[in-house]
């Protein structure tokens, strides 16, 4: 009888420690379940997404005057204009996501911002990975040079074994290589124009309006006659999202109409 006790209070002990064991086990998983619940929705978060009420926007807020700051953090200028026309149409909250230029692009491909807009040119390389729209602005790509350092006088001395600042992943930059540029690459113009001034560059290729941002803060600094060559800018989105790409169109064509667009550049552009 006495063994039968024991062999009943054994099993009701094995009992309770495999109840526990699964317990624990039951709860690890739902644990782990809600991180990855939290984790998918932060990815929503982060990419905007079709029931999202926020449209995601990546950037480079170096390039005066399509995107900069003024106090360091806010992002102004003519695209983020443009962007929250785009955005008021669609009935949602725009977001500025501020990086490097070469992440705004990565960041579309990738779905992790609905699209990018950062002074954009269409390439065929870029055509392959993203898509675009209209192209809604054409710029002038300039040389910058310092005032009086003689190296380079004139856009033709732009040729092979130049040193030449660009901005990383710039049409300046894949231009400037296929001269022979000795180019050398910033993530900002700001980064560019200190070299420029330490003699560690002869120059740097950059759209004509952000050069006369730089050249107007840096009194030593001066924008060469004529151009290098010309560029468009586009709205880069992720490969095949045509509905985002339709209603951006719509809302681009819609500005350029009206006029809307070379107004936001001219509230935006130092007048000298």
């Amino acid at each position: 009888m006495m063994k039968k006790i024991l062999s009943a209070a054994l099993a009701a002990v094995m009992a309770l420690s495999l109840l526990t064991a699964c317990s624990s086990q039951a709860g690890e998983t739902t644990a782990s379940t809600q991180a990855e619940t939290a984790a998918a929705g932060e990815t929503t978060e982060a990419t905007g997404g079709e029931d999202s009420g926020k449209l995601i926007m990546a950037t480079e807020a170096g390039f005066a005057p399509y995107e900069y700051t003024e106090d360091g953090q806010t992002v102004i200028g003519v695209d983020v204009d443009i962007a929250n026309e785009i955005a008021k149409a669609m009935g949602k909250e725009l977001v500025i996501n501020n990086m490097t230029f070469d992440g705004a692009l990565l960041a579309v491909q990738q779905g992790q911002a609905d699209f990018a807009a950062a002074g954009i040119s269409v390439t065929p390389e870029r055509e392959e990975s993203m898509d675009f729209s209209i192209e809604y602005a054409t710029s002038r790509q300039v040389v910058v040079v310092l005032k009086d350092a003689g190296k380079v006088s004139s856009v033709d001395d732009v040729t092979e074994g130049t040193i030449t600042g660009v901005q990383m992943g710039t049409t300046a930059d894949g231009y400037c290589a296929d001269l022979g540029c000795e180019v050398k690459q910033y993530s900002k113009y700001a980064e560019a124009a200190m070299e420029l001034k330490n003699d560690k560059l002869d120059c740097i290729v950059m759209d004509s309006l952000p050069a006369e941002q730089l050249v107007a803060a840096n009194d030593d600094l001066e924008i060469l006659d004529g151009e290098l060559f010309t560029d468009k800018y586009a709205i880069a989105v992720q490969k095949g999202n045509t509905e985002l790409l339709e209603q951006i169109n719509e809302v681009l064509q819609q500005l350029i109409d009206e006029g809307k667009i070379d107004e936001f550049t001219l509230n935006h552009t130092i007048s000298e």
